[in-house]
Parts: structure tokens; C-alpha cells; sequence
């Protein structure tokens, strides 16, 4: 067995380097709504991972592909992603600073710190030694803050030829790591009514923004928070000028759901209720479903044990959570490929201006990550020896 202190120490020494890959990371703006800056930190992902020896390959829909070819063996899936909720600017104004233990920035833990971790794990993992392993793929997801519409079906392909998927959000304070995930939803309503000015054309108009908004409690009233179901408007928009009763309005819905089936019994909630709405001329569009599926808890057990067994080792926290939020470890679980998400540094604030890594999680989460990728080594190889096939490494 790989020992636990070893690779602790050998990470350890990586630290600041770490930090500083880090923090290059975090100083490129690469917010969803702005490809180019998701292209330049997948490049510059692709320039640390190309000298560590991995094969990357630009995704022509945006992202990136970073394999690590080993030898024979089944395949490991690691899914990351390049995209912030940080829109174009956000860097400059909010530089990466190391204060205290912690490492603060745009995107430090969800998830460029997450990236640069695995990284160094993998490479920890290799030296290591990593016979019965046939290949590490790295997805570089461009969309995740989205829902990865634009990647799901490329994240699924590949995960059907994965053999386990380890996913790279940002660890819970506390130690967590995330061994489910309830479903996700995501839908635009859209009312159209009819402009006229608000005071010189007297009853002509027909108010997009009216309708709409006597919409919002009733669908938020959905929500069964017992239940572990939600309903919530995130955004809502419409009209073009104060005095113009305005034609169109939008509002984008959240919706949350412990499992596949409560996930679609409160999609069929909100659909009877803008299907009941009283809009008089103003007309309703509901469009998306559900985006994330959920990732049961028995898709993780078997990593769960392996992390859990190595934890105690390297003496660090280690707490299951089950979450409410998505990531696309959901799409590799949803097939039944074994899945545990969360291993990243353990982060503070995410998606919040005071989003920040703890430092010394780095090293420690590296060296857990690296172990639990040799520990599935170990029991590949032993399998293949198993099965009767003679080539397989001793």
C-alpha cells in the first residue's frame, strides 16, 4: 500500500507552487458569458498539464480534453471546469491574495485551485505508482456555471468509457466531501403582452411585467422545503422605459429536487401553475426542465470507503454531504459509473465576493486524492489478476 506520509510530505513541499498556479489561474477573467476568457484559462490549464506530461486537446465547443495515457487498465474520469460565475473585469479589481491560512480570489475554489490540486495529485499518484490504470482523462468543462448545457453529452461519452469519476469541486469547511446530489432544474418563463405608452394610450397596452410578476409567489410557494424541494426566481426582467407598458418580461426559475421523481412531480407543479395563470391578452412561455440529474448516494460508496480510510491516515477531516447543488459528477453518477465529488480544497464563500481556499487544504487534499487514485489502482490490478488475464501487472 502507497504510503499516506509520503506523498503528504512530497505535497506539502509543492505548496507554494501550488499557490502561485493558483493565483495565474484566478487572474484570468473566464466567466461563463465570456468564451475567450474560458479558452485563455484552458490554455493556460493546458500549458501546466502538457509539462507534467499530459496530452491536451482544445474542445471544439469550448473546454478542454488532458489525458494521461499509463498503460493497460481501466480508465479514470476527472471532471473540472474552466468557467466562473465571475463576469469580465472581476479580476482586475479583485486580485488573488494569501492572508491568514486562506488564498482569496475570483474562481479560487470553484474551481481553478480545484485544477491545479488534482494536477499536482495525479502527478503525486504517478510517482507513486499507478499500474492498473489504463488512462486519466481530465474534461475541462466551459459551461458548468450554466448547467453545461453545451457539454453534457460529451461529459456522458466519456464517462460510460470511465471505469470511476472523481469530481473536482471545491471541498465543504469541515472536511466535506459530497457523495450525493439531489436533481437540478432550470426554466425561463417568458409573458409577451403589448406596448403603448402608459398614460396617452389609456387601456391599449397589455403588461408583460404585470403578469409575470403575480407569478412569482405562487411558484415560489411550490417550494417543500421539508420535502427538500425548492422553487425560486433568480432572475426577473422586463420593459424598455418608465413610461412604456412594456411587451416582454422573463424570469429565470431554479428548481431543486432530492430525486429523479420529485425532481419531475415539481416540474409538472410549476407547468400546471403558469398553465392556470389568469394573463388575460398577455401570453406565457415555459421553456428548459431538468438540467442535472441527481447523483444517488450509491454511486459514491465505494470511493467514499477509499477516501474515508485514507483520511484517517493522513489525520484530516472527512465529513459526507449530501447536496443540493449540480455539478457534473451528477451526469457520471446518473449511469451508475461510481462517483464522489467534492475532493477539491475546502472552500469558504463560494460564488461570493469573499470566495477563499484554505492553503494548507491544498496539500492535504492533493495528497488524499492521490491516494485514493493508487488505492484504485491497487484494486484494478487485482481484478484483472482475478479475472485470469496473465498480462496484467503484478
Amino acid at each position: 500500500m502507497v504510503d499516506a506520509a509520503a506523498v503528504l510530505t512530497r505535497l506539502t513541499a509543492e505548496s507554494e507552487s501550488m499557490i502561485a498556479e493558483t493565483a495565474r489561474l484566478a487572474r484570468i477573467d473566464s466567466g461563463s458569458e465570456d468564451p475567450a476568457g474560458v479558452a485563455a484559462a484552458c490554455a493556460a490549464l493546458a500549458e501546466l498539464l502538457t509539462a507534467g506530461g499530459w496530452s491536451t486537446q482544445p474542445r471544439s465547443g469550448g473546454g478542454l480534453t488532458a489525458t494521461l495515457s499509463l498503460g493497460d487498465g481501466p480508465r479514470l474520469l476527472l471532471l473540472g471546469h474552466a468557467d466562473t460565475v465571475w463576469p469580465a473585469g472581476t479580476a482586475a479589481g479583485w486580485p488573488p491574495v494569501r492572508e491568514g491560512g486562506m488564498l482569496s480570489g475570483p474562481g479560487v475554489g470553484d474551481m481553478k485551485g480545484s485544477l491545479i490540486m488534482a494536477a499536482h495529485a495525479v502527478a503525486a499518484a504517478r510517482g507513486a505508482g499507478l499500474d492498473g490504470v489504463g488512462a486519466i482523462e481530465l474534461l475541462v468543462v466551459a459551461d458548468e456555471e450554466l448547467g453545461s448545457p453545451g457539454s453534457r453529452p460529451w461529459i456522458e461519452s466519456r464517462a460510460r468509457a470511465a471505469a470511476a469519476c472523481l469530481g473536482l469541486e471545491a471541498g465543504w469547511p469541515g472536511g466535506g466531501v459530497v457523495v450525493s446530489r439531489g436533481a437540478v432544474g432550470a426554466l425561463t418563463l417568458r409573458a409577451r403582452g403589448r406596448t403603448a405608452h402608459c398614460a396617452g394610450h389609456d387601456g391599449a397596452g397589455a403588461s408583460a411585467v404585470s403578469a409575470l410578476a403575480a407569478l412569482i409567489a405562487p411558484l415560489e410557494a411550490l417550494s417543500r422545503p421539508a420535502a427538500g424541494t425548492l422553487v425560486s426566481v433568480g432572475v426577473f426582467r422586463g420593459g424598455v422605459a418608465r413610461q412604456v407598458v412594456p411587451d416582454l418580461a422573463e424570469a429565470m426559475i431554479d428548481l431543486r429536487a432530492p430525486d429523479h421523481e420529485r425532481a419531475e412531480a415539481l416540474l409538472e407543479e410549476v407547468r400546471r401553475e403558469v398553465a392556470a395563470a389568469p394573463t388575460g391578452e398577455v401570453s406565457l412561455e415555459l421553456t428548459g426542465g431538468i438540467t442535472r440529474p441527481a447523483m444517488p448516494p450509491a454511486v459514491s460508496r465505494p470511493l467514499w470507503e477509499l477516501a474515508r480510510a485514507r483520511a484517517a491516515e493522513l489525520a484530516i477531516p472527512l465529513v459526507p454531504v449530501s447536496s443540493r447543488g449540480g455539478a457534473d459528477a451528477s451526469f457520471a453518477g446518473a449511469l451508475g459509473i461510481p462517483s464522489l465529488d467534492g475532493l477539491g480544497p475546502i472552500c469558504h464563500d463560494s460564488c461570493a465576493r469573499g470566495e477563499r481556499i484554505e492553503v494548507a487544504s491544498l496539500a492535504e487534499r492533493a495528497a488524499l486524492m492521490a491516494l485514493v487514485i493508487c488505492d484504485l489502482a491497487a484494486a484494478w490490478r487485482g481484478q484483472a489478476r482475478d479475472s485470469g488475464n496473465v498480462d496484467a501487472p503484478a
